[in-house]
């Protein structure tokens, strides 16, 4: 039985969700930014591993939508840490 790239792509994110979870456990520190920036670049690298030349599915469309948004979202963290960092 053969899993489509969708099929696989799911899990490896859901191991590297886990895996990152599991890390930041074990080390005590437990920071939503730092889990949603290594979450987001997990995303990135499996919408591109996945992605097809010539023919794109329906829902490819929706996936584009959410790593803009998370894009976007990491811009504001960066812009938050700078103002933090240079106190304005």
């Amino acid at each position: 039985m053969g899993y489509t790239r969708k099929e696989i792509a799911v899990v490896a994110l859901t191991i590297w969700t886990l895996l990152i979870a599991f890390f930041m456990t074990l080390s005590g520190t437990i920071n939503l930014e730092v889990f949603f920036v290594f979450w987001l670049m997990g995303l990135i690298i499996a919408v591109e591993l996945t992605s097809t030349k010539f023919s794109t599915p329906s829902s490819y469309q929706y996936i584009q939508y959410l790593v803009a948004a998370g894009i976007v979202l990491f811009g504001i963290i960066v812009a938050m840490k700078v103002k933090g960092i240079l106190n304005l």
